[in-house]
């Protein structure tokens, strides 16, 4: 199998199927291009859910990506735990937003709740602060909410032109009817991307069940333990594989090809 990198971000009208790999080094950055992957959502601490980059990683990153002509999103998420933000968290995401943007990347993965809901006041607050050709895509944070379906409408009206979701499930394949049903609301104003528990072995029943046209994973391993240390400072970065994600691009594209029959 031919692993190379793709060229252009595709939008969710194109035949292609995008594929987004979310990495957390410039190593697996490196990996996901060479896979084949269409855009790049870039973090810092994936094993957290991912919170923002540093402005050192997003330059290599950068460096590594615009070569190949692969779009990069960067997360914007000042702390792990739940999305419920007070004023000094959002104030300290809206510059976090500003300096991503200032350093070049083309997108924003963002989200915020309140009560069940999203957050429309703290989503709009940043959202209005950037420029408007900045991309911006709602992540899972949607799927906390009390009404993933429903929420679909206020992300669209906010701004979004993605929403990163997994139906409110463990996985994306657990909540496939869900997601479906978040298809069917945004009907092409925004594009609504499966992630969670994305793999080679299930994705194109996933693209089958529910209709999407981007789905998102890390294709990535558990890095192997360093040497015993006297005091555990966490995992390190898990290793995306270009293995992986070259086998996912060909199962979307293969599926992509039985939708044009």
């Amino acid at each position: 199998m031919t692993m190379q990198a793709n060229r252009h971000d595709t939008s969710d009208t194109a035949p292609r199927i995008t594929l987004e790999i979310c990495v957390e080094t410039v190593a697996g950055a490196a990996a996901a291009i060479t896979g084949g992957c269409d855009r790049i959502e870039l973090c810092a601490a994936l094993a957290l859910g991912g919170l923002t980059p540093s402005a050192g990683l997003v330059a290599a990153v950068l460096d590594v990506a615009r070569p190949a002509g692969v779009a990069v999103r960067a997360m914007v998420r000042p702390q792990p735990g739940g999305f419920t933000y007070d004023a000094t968290t959002l104030a300290l995401a809206q510059r976090e937003a500003a300096a991503l943007v200032a350093a070049g990347v083309d997108g924003l993965v963002f989200g915020a709740t309140r009560e069940g809901a999203l957050d429309t006041a703290a989503l709009a607050g940043v959202r209005d602060a950037l420029p408007a050709t900045v991309g911006m895509t709602l992540h899972r944070a949607i799927d906390v909410v009390d009404d993933p379906v429903a929420a679909v409408d206020t992300a669209v009206a906010l701004g979004f032109d993605h929403i990163l979701t997994s139906g409110g499930a463990a996985s994306a394949p657990a909540g496939a009817a869900t997601i479906a049903r978040m298809v069917a609301r945004a009907a092409g104003r925004c594009t609504v991307m499966a992630g969670a528990g994305v793999a080679p072995g299930n994705v194109a029943a996933l693209i089958a069940a529910t209709g999407v046209r981007a789905v998102h994973g890390s294709a990535s391993t558990a890095a192997a333990p360093a040497s015993a240390e006297r005091i555990d400072f966490g995992p390190p970065p898990r290793i995306t594989s270009a293995r992986v994600v070259a086998q996912l691009r060909q199962v979307i594209d293969d599926q992509s090809n039985l939708g044009q029959l």
